[in-house]
């Protein structure tokens, strides 16, 4: 970038800051006045300034679709009515095709080397598996028997500890400079496991607060995520470099289909969260840092190495958010179960950053097996 180019690109960068700065202090000041119910165009464009802000910052990039996500939210959250209907088509009906892709795009980014990696590093693998779908089960179960969320939004807790982790865990483990070769293994195992074992902990844990089909769920599972991730192994091995401009979109593409999903739930599940909208933030919370937590002490005490036991911690934390929403919506039939997938969503995003960015600061001497095994891995 030549000096006139980047001082225009430092001054409009001035200017999207000093735009969000009046959209706050518009914010105070009407609230203050007691119209905080007209301040949803200030919350938009606040978010949205400082999207475009981080966006433009190689320190803050990290953090621009989370401020998306916020600008998304704050639309639906003051004019719910815009993104629950479009003529008489339910914008809910968008969630599982646009999922779809998403899972196709993850697809794309993997190989069928992923899924033999256990053999190399089996013990990785089987703790990640293992503390991925019995720490966040649990713990979601024990929050929602703990606080006392209406049953939807309870089972909703649950279900988002029942998914799989996904590609945002092989991001931000690559962020952190963890054993990527592990993180992507998981991820995939994960995901083939999911159709069996997401329906089983539903059944067991989320069937005491609402009716869950285990045979329906399995299928549903097996529809959204194995048949578009199956399309994108295939679209990779076959036409892998072969249509490049699929390769650059799908990022994009992926982006927007997660807030399509996050605003549309929010819009549709819009009274229920001014009920139980904080508590519920809450929650989430804890469940993210309970499985960051709990999966790193997990693998340390099965006795893995430090740069496997971050990307464990990672991979265990971060859950497939979509696939929950598209669950919750076109299997359940229950936007309220959808509320903590959306919620968690962009709170993981947040939290998974922080995480893979402050690990990223405080590198692991490598360890020469791992560094053999991820180079294997990374081989195609």
């Amino acid at each position: 970038m030549n000096d006139s180019a980047a001082r225009a690109h430092s001054g409009l960068r001035n200017v999207v800051l000093a735009l969000s700065i009046v959209a706050l202090l518009g914010i105070l000041g009407m609230s203050a006045l007691g119209h905080f119910s007209n301040t949803g165009l200030l919350f938009i464009a606040l978010w949205s300034a400082l999207a475009i802000y981080a966006g433009g910052s190689a320190a803050l990039k990290g953090y621009a679709f989370s401020a998306w996500i916020f600008a998304g939210v704050a639309a639906a959250m003051f004019y719910p009515q815009a993104f629950v209907y479009w003529g008489s088509f339910k914008l809910t009906g968008l969630i599982e095709p646009v999922l779809m892709v998403i899972m196709f795009g993850m697809g794309t980014t993997m190989s069928l080397r992923d899924f033999t990696q256990v053999l190399l590093m089996p013990k990785g693998v089987i703790v990640g598996m293992t503390l991925q779908f019995t720490i966040m089960p649990l713990v979601g179960f024990a929050l929602a028997k703990t606080i006392q969320f209406p049953p939807d939004v309870a089972a909703g807790v649950i279900l988002i500890g029942c998914v799989p982790s996904g590609l945002a865990s092989n991001v931000m483990n690559y962020i952190a400079g963890s054993n990527l070769a592990l993180s992507v293994t998981v991820t995939a195992l994960a995901t083939l496991c999911s159709p069996i074992l997401t329906p089983m902990w539903m059944k067991l844990l989320a069937g005491q607060f609402i009716p869950i089909d285990f045979l329906e769920m399995m299928l549903g599972v097996f529809r959204i995520t194995l048949i578009p991730v199956g399309a994108g192994l295939l679209f990779n091995k076959f036409l892998h470099g072969k249509a490049k401009w699929l390769d650059r979109s799908l990022p994009v593409v992926s982006m927007a289909g997660i807030l399509v999903a996050v605003v549309v739930i929010t819009a549709v599940g819009r009274d229920q969260l001014l009920t139980v909208g904080l508590l519920l933030l809450g929650a989430e919370i804890l469940h993210n840092t309970a499985g960051y937590v709990l999966g790193y002490w997990g693998s340390r005490a099965a006795g893995l190495d430090e740069k496997s036991c971050r990307t464990v911690a990672i991979e265990v934390g971060l859950q497939n958010g979509g696939m929950a929403s598209a669950l919750a919506i076109n299997v359940l039939k229950n936007p309220s179960v959808a509320l903590a997938p959306a919620i968690f969503g962009p709170w993981m995003n947040i939290s998974g950053s922080l995480l893979a960015n402050w690990w990223h600061a405080r590198p692991v001497k490598d360890d020469p097996s791992v560094s053999r095994v991820e180079a294997v891995a990374l081989s195609d």
